[in-house]
């Protein structure tokens, strides 16, 4: 999450809080309004061909909203599905053989019970038995040795199969698809544009739940709890104050100091401590204005 820039009207109400926060008694603290902002980055290299977004665009979670050029990828998936085919080829040749030595092992198999009933009325010498397991035995070598000499053969097409896998998880990214629901803060790639790994292409926020990150001074921390309900004002753009509810859901475990735009020397020693409230918004706080802050007991 990106911290918001703080406004130089929401510091002069800080400096107020801070000079004189034994005599305030209507907020507490002072801040300025911040959303859960996400990045959307490219995950392939290649072109845009697509991309359906505009700044202030609503989106749902889960929709694709642009792609990128999979001509490449396409053509070395048909080449690696080709070179399998190729070795699947060469895997049937050593099936065949394996199979034509199982075959010969049923069939001694089969004459081996045989003698086994003749062995028990004396009718035929044990030396049959003997070169028929002989026999059993030898094939049994051979489908290893089989195995064994084209083991080769079977890694590559295991290989094979990887690689289509990677091909198409690639293909399957080059879909640029919305992560959540929200609202298209900053767009900041065109279509026909070249993108890499990584290359930031929008940044998106769900502006249904927005959060204050105001600030306490040390003297307030212990009256401060998180879950605590608060209550949290912002202009009405009519020289009021609107409120709404929200609960304090974060407190920094570090003090900094007060932020540098205040410019007295008692003020910039002040040591401050960070918090989050966060607030359902329906469409009338905006991102980086000012707020202000009751908690309640």
């Amino acid at each position: 999450m990106k911290k918001s820039i703080l406004t130089l009207t929401s510091f002069i109400f800080f400096s107020i809080l801070i000079s004189c926060s034994s005599d305030n008694k209507l907020s507490d603290a002072f801040g300025n309004f911040e959303a859960i902002e996400i990045t959307v980055s490219s995950e392939v290299q290649g072109k845009i061909l697509s991309l359906n977004i505009e700044e202030g665009t609503n989106l749902d979670s889960g929709i694709k909203v642009g792609f990128i050029d999979t001509v490449n990828l396409w053509l070395k998936l048909k080449q690696v599905e080709s070179q399998k085919s190729a070795v699947q080829a060469k895997v049937s040749n050593v099936i065949s053989q394996i199979n034509v030595q199982n075959q010969q092992k049923t069939n001694f198999n089969s004459e081996k019970k045989r003698i086994e009933k003749l062995l028990k009325d004396k009718a035929v010498p044990e030396k049959q038995l003997d070169d028929i397991n002989n026999a059993i035995s030898l094939i049994d070598k051979q489908i290893e040795l089989i195995k064994t000499q084209n083991q080769s053969v079977f890694s590559e097409l295991d290989g094979m199969d990887y690689q289509i896998k990677q091909v198409k998880d690639q293909i399957k990214k080059s879909y640029i698809i919305n992560p959540i629901k929200g609202t298209v803060l900053e767009k900041y790639m065109e279509q026909s544009e070249m993108v890499v790994p990584g290359k930031a292409i929008y940044k998106i926020a769900n502006l249904d739940e927005i959060i204050l990150r105001a600030y306490i001074s040390e003297k307030q921390l212990a009256n401060v709890k998180v879950n605590q309900k608060a209550t949290v004002l912002f202009d009405d753009g009519k020289g009021g104050l609107k409120e709404v509810s929200g609960n304090v859901f974060w407190i920094s475990s570090q003090s900094e100091f007060t932020p540098k735009i205040i410019q007295t020397r008692y003020e910039r020693q002040s040591l401050v401590y960070a918090i989050k409230i966060k607030v359902k918004n329906n469409g009338t706080i905006k991102i980086g204005m000012p707020g202000e802050l009751q908690l309640r007991n």
